[in-house]
């Protein structure tokens, strides 16, 4: 997001905040996940509430006329204190109204003191799908039943992950916003780290780590990156033995196959 947005973000996450002081998280996140994808269906509104030459009261009411009665006060405000704001583009706004929608799963993942195991579900749920074509097709197929998707991931999360887990897991199969299955979950990921201000680091092993492994390797990221850091293992045995670790774009890759493959490489030249 460009300079406006950021700001105009900024402000939302404050009303998010005062709203999940007397709202019920997951409902609040229903409200607004909906919210996202109504003004996404409808291109003239989203410009409307969007249009940084609107004033900002006169935005407020139109998202009044349209919402009011459909949704809590609470998620009322939080969207009100959105268009109320300039916004570089109208696309930046509907992002934010999701982005939020995310952080209030993941504040009430943080009211049960569950929100590790969401993200790791989360996580492993996204890597199942990745490394199954036929479930991934099933899943990701815009022209399928969306009822049929959606019971096909109650069936496979139901009474085995957390609520927060599977509402984010259904939300990414049903409203993907144009994005690939995957990409969506890394985003909502994502959302969870900056909330807790943390980085997560995508870790590829030939054979799981123990945990003072972990441990050692989540300090030495910390020291690097000055945050906490959660780590995420994938276990691969196609690299060998060694390390691949992810951290948004920047990868380092110390696993055998690497060193491997850049020998070939070296003796072909």
């Amino acid at each position: 997001m460009r300079g406006a947005s950021r700001e105009a973000a900024a402000a939302g996450r404050e009303a998010l905040t005062s709203a999940l002081a007397v709202a019920d998280a997951a409902s609040l996140a229903d409200e607004l996940f909906a919210v996202a994808s109504a003004v996404d269906a409808n291109p003239t509104l989203r410009r409307g509430i969007a249009d940084p030459s609107r004033d900002a009261a006169a935005k407020q009411g139109i998202v009044d006329r349209v919402l009011a009665g459909k949704v809590s006060s609470a998620a009322l405000d939080v969207v009100k204190a959105l268009v109320g704001q300039r916004w570089s583009q109208d696309r930046d706004l509907t992002d934010t109204v999701e982005t939020l929608a995310v952080e209030a799963v993941v504040a009430g993942a943080e009211r049960s003191g569950e929100v590790d195991r969401v993200e790791d579900e989360l996580f492993r749920f996204e890597r199942a799908v990745a490394g199954d074509p036929e479930l991934r097709d099933v899943l990701t197929n815009r022209y399928g039943d969306p009822a049929q998707r959606a019971a096909v991931v109650d069936r496979l999360l139901q009474h085995k992950a957390r609520p927060e887990t599977v509402r984010l897991a259904r939300q990414a199969v049903l409203e993907p916003r144009g994005r690939k299955f995957g990409r969506t979950i890394e985003e909502y990921l994502a959302v969870a780290a900056r909330r807790r201000e943390q980085i997560t680091a995508v870790v590829t092993a030939a054979t799981p780590l123990d945990q003072a492994d972990e441990d050692r390797l989540a300090r030495a990221l910390s020291g690097i990156y000055g945050k906490p850091v959660l780590l995420q293992v994938v276990v691969d045995p196609s690299v060998i033995g060694g390390l691949r670790v992810r951290v948004g774009d920047e990868v380092i890759d110390g696993t055998v196959a690497r060193k491997l493959e850049g020998a070939r490489r070296h003796l072909a030249g």
